[in-house]
């Protein structure tokens, strides 16, 4: 097989039940000997290896997984944490948290060392490319969240576009016929989504787009989308996340650019404090806690050797818009 072997594969194999195969392979006084014999040789055969996890899960005891972030200081990535938290407590599993800081080689780095002493790994916002993420997902039990993975085996969960097409719309409803976007990092698989929903949406409705590069998904480097925003003559900015757009209400205030009467500001994420900013900040909500929880239960659903349907392997959650006083009327 290129893939690993569920348990899935071998109940086919031995023409019985998932549930008949679990027994055989972890309480074998519960089945016949004869289904057990064909059972263990199904699994040798293909090579099957039980998960640690798994039988902990199913023995009420606590096994172990990892979660793999960009940057822990981000209250996004805290927010899933605490969703995937909440949901592995519930199966007493315990997780650990890994910080890589924005870095591709890092982040290999990680994943290499964590392999052989954690069940299974949900990389978040993953900057590995297509190849070394299908190349994990064979060796390991993997699930990833906010990127696309060319071995469909591969559990993901997704963010919808659906906020960021509604901030759009409402800048044009106020006026805005111009508008900047400032992007995330350049490996960012979420920034390249989104700026196409932005590029799709600004074409249909007559808006004219200004692209402002990549930045760091930080409040410090707002400042400098602010300055480039107002450059161009924008009267709105859209930006990769709240982080960024605090950095740019930083600086419009420090200048003494009105917002939103002269350059209104779109955050994304809609994290702790997006409300608390002078004015409460406009922005793309996304249920992170949510997310978390479902990368937490496909996971655990791979470790108890669950052929996941579709609909569960692949989840695309949707976002929506929360309006608040940084976005406002064009100026005239």
């Amino acid at each position: 097989m290129t893939r690993r072997a569920t348990l899935t594969d071998v109940a086919g194999r031995a023409g019985v039940s998932v549930s008949t195969a679990s027994r055989a392979l972890h309480r074998p006084g519960r089945v016949s000997p004869a289904t057990t014999e064909r059972v263990q040789q199904a699994a040798d055969d293909l090579g099957y290896v039980p998960s640690a996890a798994a039988r902990q899960v199913r023995s009420g005891q606590s096994g172990t997984i990892a979660l793999v972030v960009p940057d822990l200081t981000n209250p996004f990535f805290m927010a899933l944490v605490r969703g995937s938290t909440r949901h592995l407590r519930a199966h007493d599993v315990v997780q650990v948290v890994a910080d890589v800081e924005e870095e591709p080689r890092t982040e290999e780095q990680v994943v290499a060392a964590l392999a052989g002493r954690v069940d299974g790994i949900v990389l978040a916002a993953s900057r590995l490319d297509r190849a070394a993420l299908t190349g994990w997902g064979r060796r390991i039990p993997l699930v990833v969240i906010n990127r696309d993975v060319a071995d469909a085996e591969v559990p993901t969960v997704t963010i919808g576009t659906q906020g960021v097409v509604a901030a759009v719309e409402h800048l044009a409803a106020h006026g805005h016929r111009h508008v900047a976007y400032a992007g995330g990092p350049v490996t960012s698989w979420s920034d390249d989504r989104r700026h196409r929903a932005v590029v799709e949406t600004c074409a249909r409705l007559g808006v004219r787009l200004t692209a402002l590069g990549h930045h760091a998904p930080r409040r410090d480097a707002g400042p400098a989308a602010a300055d480039a925003a107002r450059r161009t003559g924008a009267t709105a900015l859209l930006a990769y996340n709240d982080l960024l757009a605090f950095g740019a209400l930083d600086r419009l205030a420090e200048t003494g650019v009105r917002v939103p009467d002269e350059l209104s500001v779109v955050g994304h994420d809609d994290v702790f404090g997006a409300d608390l900013t002078t004015p409460a900040l406009t922005t793309v909500a996304v249920p992170a806690e949510d997310v978390g929880a479902r990368a937490a239960a496909q996971l655990l659903a791979v470790l108890d050797g669950g052929d996941l349907p579709p609909s569960d392997r692949h989840v695309d959650l949707p976002t929506r818009l929360v309006v608040r006083g940084s976005s406002g009327a064009a100026p005239r």
